[in-house]
């Protein structure tokens, strides 16, 4: 087996299981909107969509695929699984009932798997892809 195979693999393997985790999330999303209407909608619509407003940072100083510089460290951070993570984890143990805080983790990590699933990953701190 070549070394080139085994990295492939691996990240064939492991976009694979970003959109199994992606799915699992989108029916998760829609089971939750379903069940408690529209306050849950528009906190799945917002943010599925807010961790890409921070490629708007710096736009005119990206190009050829890259993100602005600046913008780097906004956009890392909206595009890391920990904190939707955390939002659920808290949301499930601790005092706070509000739903659409709930689906707003859900929808944060549904946003952020998809991208993973797809091949977008976390940039350099250049704004170029982290292949």
């Amino acid at each position: 087996m070549s070394a080139v195979t085994v990295p492939a693999r691996r990240r064939v393997v492991s976009r694979t299981a970003w959109a199994a985790l992606a799915i699992f999330l989108l029916a998760f999303v829609v089971l939750e909107v379903v069940n408690h209407g529209a306050p849950a909608l528009i906190s799945a619509i917002l943010f599925v969509i807010v961790p890409d407003l921070t490629l708007f940072i710096g736009a005119s100083e990206g190009g050829n695929g890259r993100l602005s510089p600046r913008a780097v460290p906004f956009y890392n951070f909206m595009h890391r699984p920990w904190i939707p993570l955390a939002i659920l984890v808290g949301y499930s143990f601790g005092p706070i009932d509000w739903v659409p805080l709930f689906v707003m983790g859900l929808a944060w990590l549904l946003h952020v798997a998809a991208d993973r699933a797809f091949g977008y990953g976390l940039r350099n701190r250049d704004g170029s892809r982290d292949v």
